[in-house]
């Protein structure tokens, strides 16, 4: 039912109340049972012992635990031991993140906690706004948060601050006039919403609607029935451990039939070289590597102001190409800003921003004083000491540009008020009336079109003339001008009277004085954001529910391209009409908390990574579909943060493009250890299948390898994930969302330097088996580590990083040669089944290091030149 078509007495009787008496005690109880209590619905909350369970949900995981089951049936718990320790700590770290996470504020319940006073049965009470049902009669003041959404019935001078629902920064007027035509939420202009702020006047409503029937309630069903989302890197990473596990599964069958059947090995034996085999296919550290080098990355981001809720999105912000931002808050500081005025004919910049009294006036004139005074004494708002505003944030800006000129209060304290006529939407203007040394002063401000009308003289360089026709001409061309730029202008006029001016007399034949243009402006360092955004291949897209006009020219000042459309014309619009033309627009205003998800949501079947920023309630549902959603720290609602990925400390809009660089460098560390992992794992699953081709004894035992891969691989791997960033990581276009962890080139590079480690290790060990096993093996496992620290660096050289960059990564290389020293030199040695090596093995080891290097190195350079006249030939 649209309330605000109706007239008073068709509510009021379709509620079943009145506007004297209101609703009865007994009416009250039934609509409670009715309607329920006027709150919104929580969502149970998630068991931390489901949050911990989850962290076991991954292929790859389950392709641990397999691993884990099949160590424990041949009997070798220490091996089963490792692993589940690698599978607990990744679980543990993965829960504290998520847990923390889940401990957000129940913000929903806290934007109802207020108490209201109503007309119940015929008297004045106060409430608890939960008590709130349809029909009850609510009394507003000045700075109430609305408890429930309403039909005015009586108000004087009412405005209201929506912005969290609309995306408007400027308070919104309210009138008792019925609305014949069908209107967007923010033209109800006699309607009233739960959540919103009273900023200037007071009045009663009745109420219409409460909890999940509410605006805002809508909003809360909305985010509801959007499913939680995966994460491109969960998915990669799922479909990689699918990949492993039946890669693995294959491969272990074949050895054990090679080893049982065809060599006549005893089936203990051939079942223990199978799951050597199985160990070394599996990334045992990958999990938890990928888990740490997130946590890392989120600590990082916080010292730049981004917090991250959710550990995998990390890596999601890397990938975005696509950021769906709310213009009031986000690319605008919400801070109503003088930003000219226009006095003597004479044009004047203002400098500064917001409500702080920094800045000035480009230029001076005679008359500029009679401006700013106007502005300080036609104005119920006030600034605290803090710099905080309050009332209207358009008269909270006229006090900021008369401070700048050296004006407050107290420069008129000889000015005493008596009087005052409110603005009203027929009128456009408001009148305030001061005695002043036996003398009365009106003061006027209002739109152009209402004031320049009402004056007959204009104040030129202080002294009062004639306004003539040649006056009225500029002062509306220049009005014209700044319009187009997207302020707001009003125009300023007095008169000074000997006799109490009544309403009838107290705007006619003004003293017209100038112009102050305001608007809400664009944050300085969003423009070089932008840009930067442009440069990684990264579209800006402006959703807002601000008027068209003024969405329009602050994206052309932040340089967002791209035409602009009103959120009807996108209703009117099919989801096929809109795919077709989504990617020429750039702006989109007046729109409400569907159109933004429905918004995000094409982009997304585009194949878009969507980043949505917000700070309102409305921004909500949009949040939680986009595939990042970033919400403002500062001015954001709690509603926005609980349905964001990642929160905005500073609510300024540069920290997205610092957070999508730490994404993209995240992204890149973990391509780096995937890559770094699989090339020696898939290096010793070759030397294992050869060896059983050629039935050879095992190069390897099953406790070498999980010694390799969780000791001397994983520690390199780890210290991996604090590599320096790229350099040109945002010179690059995103990851596509289709692409694999595992590109072509980084495959190949793979498959080329595992097949030298293999081909090397095989070798070497053909020519010392025979000689002495137990050594032989020894020789391998160092062999192995070298060549290992080799892969490193090549993986890090594809980077542009140096060599020594990484200092974490220095120490842990030569860790992992300490620990394989350790294995050898030291009582494990018999234990791992070791034996210190002989010179002449160790000189062949250098050698067989030396010439793996070389040619890895080649083929590795090789496969760089050819991938780029590919990349070259398809651009």
């Amino acid at each position: 039912m649209n309330y605000y078509q109706q007239t008073k007495h068709d509510v009021l009787e379709s509620l079943s109340t009145t506007e004297q008496t209101g609703l009865s005690t007994h009416q009250v109880e039934q609509l409670l049972l009715t309607n329920g209590k006027n709150e919104l619905k929580q969502k149970a909350k998630v068991s931390p012992w489901v949050i911990f369970l989850q962290q076991f949900k991954s292929p790859l995981i389950v392709v641990l635990l397999a691993a884990t089951l099949v160590s424990a049936l041949i009997g070798d718990m220490s091996g089963s031991a490792i692993i589940v320790i690698i599978v607990m700590l990744n679980a543990i770290v993965g829960f504290v993140q998520e847990y923390k996470a889940e401990q957000s504020i129940e913000s929903l319940k806290k934007m109802m906690s207020l108490q209201s006073r109503v007309i119940r049965d015929g008297q004045k009470i106060t409430i608890d706004s939960t008590q709130l049902v349809p029909g009850d009669i609510v009394i507003l003041e000045e700075g109430d948060k609305i408890p429930a959404d309403g039909y005015l019935l009586q108000m004087n001078n009412l405005e209201t601050s929506e912005s969290v629902l609309t995306g408007e920064s400027l308070p919104v007027k309210k009138s008792l006039e019925v609305i014949v035509a069908q209107v967007p939420l923010a033209d109800q202009y006699n309607m009233v919403f739960s959540g919103t702020v009273v900023v200037k006047g007071f009045g009663t409503f009745v109420v219409t609607a409460t909890g999940m029937y509410t605006q805002i309630g809508t909003i809360a069903t909305l985010i509801d029935t959007i499913e939680d989302k995966t994460t491109h890197l969960q998915k990669k990473l799922a479909q990689l451990g699918k990949k492993i596990g039946w890669s693995v599964i294959i491969i272990c069958i074949f050895v054990f039939v090679s080893y049982y059947g065809w060599y006549d090995m005893s089936l203990s034996s051939a079942f223990l070289a199978a799951v050597a085999l199985a160990v070394a296919a599996i990334p045992e550290g990958l999990p938890t590597v990928v888990t740490i080098a997130l946590s890392l990355g989120v600590k990082r981001m916080v010292k730049k102001n981004a917090l991250m809720r959710k550990l995998p999105a990390v890596e999601t912000l890397g990938s975005v190409t696509v950021i769906c931002s709310d213009k009031t808050g986000t690319l605008t500081k919400n801070e109503m800003t003088v930003k000219e005025v226009y006095a003597d004919g004479k044009a004047i910049h203002v400098t500064g921003t917001g409500y702080s009294p920094n800045g000035g006036f480009s230029d001076s004139t005679e008359s500029l004083e009679q401006l700013l005074k106007i502005g300080v004494l036609c104005n119920h708002a006030s600034i605290t000491s803090e710099g905080k505003m309050i009332g209207d944030p358009t008269e909270g800006c006229l006090l900021v540009s008369a401070k700048k000129g050296g004006y407050d209060r107290q420069s008129y304290a000889e000015y005493t008020y008596i009087d005052e006529i409110p603005f009203d939407s027929t009128r456009k203007m408001m009148t305030s009336i001061y005695t002043y040394r036996d003398n009365y002063e009106v003061f006027v401000k209002g739109a152009v079109e209402s004031v320049l009308p009402a004056c007959n003289r204009i104040l030129d360089h202080g002294v009062e003339r004639d306004l003539t026709q040649e006056d009225k001409t500029k002062i509306i061309h220049h009005n014209n001008e700044l319009a187009d730029q997207a302020m707001r202008v009003l125009a300023f006029a007095y008169k000074k009277m000997v006799a109490h001016p009544d309403k009838g007399t107290a705007e006619i034949e003004l003293v017209f004085v100038g112009l102050q243009a305001i608007i809400d402006p664009a944050r300085e360092e969003v423009k070089d954001a932008i840009q930067v955004c442009h440069q990684a291949g990264i579209r800006v897209v402006m959703i807002t529910g601000d008027n068209i006009q003024t969405a329009q020219a602050i994206a052309n000042k932040l340089h967002i391209t791209g035409k602009a459309m009103l959120g009807s014309e996108l209703e009117l619009l099919s989801d096929q009409e809109l795919l077709e033309c989504l990617a020429d627009y750039g702006v989109f205003a007046r729109v409400n908390p569907s159109h933004k998800q429905r918004l995000v949501n094409m982009l997304q079947k585009q194949g878009h990574i969507v980043a949505m920023t917000g700070d309102g309630v409305n921004d909500a549902p949009a949040l939680k579909q986009a595939d990042i959603g970033i919400a403002m720290g500062i001015t954001g609602t709690d509603v926005s943060k609980e349905a964001s990925d990642m929160i905005l400390l500073d609510d300024n809009f540069t920290t997205i493009v610092a957070a999508i660089e730490e994404g993209r460098g995240i992204y890149d560390n973990i391509k780096k250890f995937v890559n770094f992992l699989l090339s020696t794992n898939l290096a010793e699953v070759l030397i294992l299948f050869v060896a059983s081709m050629i039935g050879i004894p095992l190069p390897l035992l099953a406790i070498h390898i999980l010694w390799i891969n969780l000791i001397t691989d994983g520690l390199p791997a780890l210290a991996l994930g604090v590599d320096p960033i790229d350099p040109r990581s945002m010179a690059r276009k995103p990851e596509p969302s289709h692409a694999n962890i595992i590109n072509k080139k980084m495959a190949i590079s793979i498959i080329l330097i595992s097949l030298v480690i293999a081909i090397t290790v095989i070798v070497f060990f053909l020519a010392w088996y025979t000689v002495d096993l137990p050594m032989a093996r020894t020789g391998v496992l160092l062999l192995l580590v070298f060549l290992e620290i080799m892969r490193v660096q090549m993986i890090r050289s594809d980077y542009h990083i140096g060599m020594f960059s990484n200092k974490r990564l220095i120490g842990s290389l030569l860790l992992s040669v300490l620990m394989v020293g350790v294995v050898i030199y030291t009582p494990l040695s018999t234990f791992f089944q070791t034996k210190p090596l002989s010179d002449e093995m160790w000189m062949d080891v250098g050698i067989y290091v030396g010439i793996a290097s070389i040619v890895g190195l080649g083929l590795d350079y090789l496969v760089d030149i050819i991938w780029m006249k590919k990349k070259e030939n398809s651009d």
